[in-house]
């Protein structure tokens, strides 16, 4: 008698989601709360750090980011290397590696010591977004999959989010150190809970054709209906693939895709890091109280969080391509009003947050986007080296404003020419109506067996 077929991509479509699939969930959100938590550490410290130090705003500057620097090696780096070993080990090795570099920070005893934990640090880091954003879209019912991974990636903005508070707590306490500890400590217990509870994505170990009997055992717990044994043939619609992942990313009809997608995580990610860097200080300038200035990050961050709750909705109903453009077109107009003259506070709130909703929240839909856009053998290259292009724009957008301040650039032109990028952003989602969907169609091949 032959061994039953089955195709592990159609079963988790057809899947509702189940106990098994949410601590799925759950587990990579927390790797994510940690991941904007550890990111964002160092500015929530900042103030007394300098003050303590007595460093210079240049060198702060290069602290500050030296952690950006390595989140885009570790992007490239560790999603080529999750596409090779697994998804899994990747995770767990990187959780247990930023806790370790969170305890080194706090045991720094000079800038150039903080600058050198930071960069490795961030290189941990850098791990963390594309592989959960893989196992989430893999673990995902079709039906429910942008939804998923954009709520899941709503784990690092909140772990920004309320980062500012729990630092606000910790160092009148025990310090700026204190906040590193805390950084250190909690990955511990997120990673003793992924090495009980996280599965390996199914689609990986069937196109590996790795370990049969976990993989009928994992199957079972999504569909416990699943007729699967050690000797079922599993069959995906894609094939296995030879050489460096991120050539491959250009391969199949995809490299204008790639491209521009690359180009759309650079200019979003440089107004993300250039808002979350600056707006509170820009705020503050414009002759508001430090108060109202803080205020307005965090008010930026809530946008986000709320545009990546909404965003999954439309894009569920409208697709990826026109609800962005969209949102980045929403977001550029926003952006070029906060810098006009003569605003209330409430009305630059608003549109604080509407800035929020456009920019942090669309970056979680580039984000599902991109992974359901590459086939599984290089959905965390795709999705890091997507990340990873973007982090070179979160360190030149800090840079750029701190060199128009120089140059006594006013607010209303510096946020006329943050509103640029989003522009961008916009106009490239248009073209990728054109370009990606039809790539997607040709490049689809029929089902294969993967052992």
């Amino acid at each position: 008698m032959p061994p039953t077929k089955v195709n592990i991509a159609r079963l988790i479509d057809d899947s509702r989601v189940g106990v098994f699939q949410w601590g799925v969930f759950i587990l990579c959100g927390l790797c994510l709360l940690m991941d904007g938590f550890d990111l964002q550490a160092l500015g929530f410290v900042a103030p007394t750090l300098a003050r303590e130090w007595s460093i210079p705003s240049l060198a702060l500057g290069r602290v500050l980011s030296a952690a950006l620097v390595g989140v885009l090696i570790g992007s490239l780096l560790f999603s080529m290397l999750a596409d090779r070993i697994g998804r899994r080990p990747v995770l767990i090795g990187v959780t247990l590696y930023f806790s370790a570099l969170s305890l080194l920070t706090a045991r720094a005893g000079s800038v150039n010591e903080l600058l050198i934990a930071r960069f490795f640090a961030g290189v941990g880091l850098g791990g963390i977004m594309p592989n959960a954003m893989a196992l989430v879209g893999e673990y995902s019912p079709a039906k429910v999959r942008a939804a998923a991974m954009m709520v899941v990636s709503n784990g690092f903005t909140l772990g920004a989010a309320f980062g500012g508070p729990i630092a606000a707590w910790l160092i009148p306490h025990y310090g700026w150190r204190g906040v590193f500890y805390f950084g250190a400590m909690t990955p511990l217990v997120v990673t003793v809970l992924m090495i009980f509870l996280l599965p390996e994505s199914l689609q990986f170990l069937a196109l590996r054709g790795r370990d049969p009997a976990k993989l009928a055992r994992w199957l079972k717990r999504v569909d416990p209906t699943a007729a699967v044994t050690r000797d079922t043939e599993y069959v995906l619609p894609e094939v296995k693939k030879k050489g460096v992942p991120l050539v491959h990313l250009f391969h199949d009809g995809r490299a204008l895709g790639t491209t521009l997608l690359w180009i759309v995580n650079f200019m979003n990610l440089l107004n993300l890091y250039l808002f979350s860097s600056w707006l509170p200080t820009l705020v503050r300038n414009s002759g508001y109280s430090n108060t109202i200035a803080v205020n307005s990050g965090s008010v930026f961050q809530i946008g986000g969080v709320a545009g990546t709750l909404v965003l999954g909705l439309f894009i569920r109903r409208f697709g990826f391509t026109g609800t962005l453009s969209m949102c980045f077109a929403l977001a550029c107009l926003s952006i070029a009003a906060i810098g006009q003259p003569y605003l209330t506070l409430a009305f630059m709130l608003a549109l604080i947050f509407v800035a929020g909703f456009g920019v942090p929240g669309s970056q979680a839909g580039l984000n599902a986007f991109s992974a359901t856009y590459y086939p599984t053998d290089l959905r965390a290259t795709g999705v890091g080296a997507g990340l990873g292009v973007g982090r070179i724009g979160a360190i030149v957008g800090p840079f750029a404003v701190g060199v128009l301040l120089n140059r006594h650039w006013g607010l209303r032109d510096i946020f006329l020419a943050a509103a640029v990028p989003a522009l961008i952003s916009a106009i490239v989602m248009v073209v990728l109506r054109r370009v990606v969907e039809p790539a997607q169609i040709a490049v689809a091949v029929g089902e294969v067996p993967t052992h």
